[in-house]
């Protein structure tokens, strides 16, 4: 019977009660608890187990460039870097109101790490996230408007509730990504949370975008009542590349 049961439970997935009623068949777990506990072990089970696959196929989903993590953000890195402003942050109040988030600052100051960070642990609270290089995405949506499939993209970037575009201004924007910038932009203004990390300052972002009519549209959905995050400092990784140098 109890093979049966494993079974049902295998075919229902309910991967986590599975797991978790294998496992007591294999020790005294069960004759140690009520009833009511043992059922209150195996829906836990059940539940994280698939809370757990939620936040996993979330991740995978992101498309996030690496692997990054809040808890091990450096503080002690003189680079601007307020860990009051971070937690903040990391409590996703801004997703909650559909705030817009800026990273800014030069090359190798932890942008892209930190933006990563905040769109894990969004991903572990249930956030759809997509991440993307701004350039790599403006060209892919480029050729989902020549398939003809475009409108379907943007029916999928309108959907996350958390998108994060690296690198932005990084490449000056021609008519055609201008247009499609604003399309994202539009659909997502004061519905939807967009994070931008980006080497240039905002204030040249205008020069970046182009065509005045279109930028000044773009930034003001952007920039308004947006959260800044300004780095500053050398690169981390010419740090530790000097540090290890003075080691040998």
């Amino acid at each position: 019977m109890n093979n049966q049961t494993l079974e049902k439970l295998r075919q229902l997935r309910f991967y986590g009660m599975h797991d978790a009623f294998k496992t007591s068949l294999e020790n005294t777990l069960k004759e140690q608890m009520t009833q009511d506990q043992f059922i209150h072990h195996l829906v836990a089970s059940e539940w994280d187990n698939r809370r757990n696959r939620a936040i996993a196929r979330a991740i995978k989903q992101a498309s996030f460039r690496y692997s990054a993590f809040m808890e091990e953000i450096d503080y002690t890195l003189e680079r601007g870097l307020d860990r009051n402003q971070v937690e903040r942050l990391a409590a996703l109040d801004f997703i909650r109101d559909n705030k817009n988030v800026f990273i800014t600052g030069p090359t190798g100051t932890g942008k892209s790490y930190l933006a990563t960070a905040l769109g894990n642990k969004a991903c572990q609270e249930g956030c759809k996230v997509l991440y993307a290089n701004t350039a790599k995405l403006m060209g892919q949506l480029k050729i989902a408007k020549v398939k003809g499939t475009i409108l379907g993209e943007f029916k999928r970037i309108e959907r996350v509730d958390l998108l994060i575009l690296d690198d932005f201004a990084m490449q000056s924007f021609d008519s055609q990504s201008r247009g499609i910038m604003m399309d994202i932009i539009e659909d997502r203004h004061q519905k939807k949370s967009t994070m931008i990390t980006s080497q240039v300052p905002v204030k040249d972002w205008y020069d970046a975008i182009g065509e005045k009519t279109v930028a000044d549209a773009i930034l003001d959905r952007l920039v308004h009542d947006s959260l800044r995050v300004v780095l500053y400092g050398e690169s981390i990784r010419k740090r530790k590349a000097k540090n290890e140098n003075s080691y040998q």
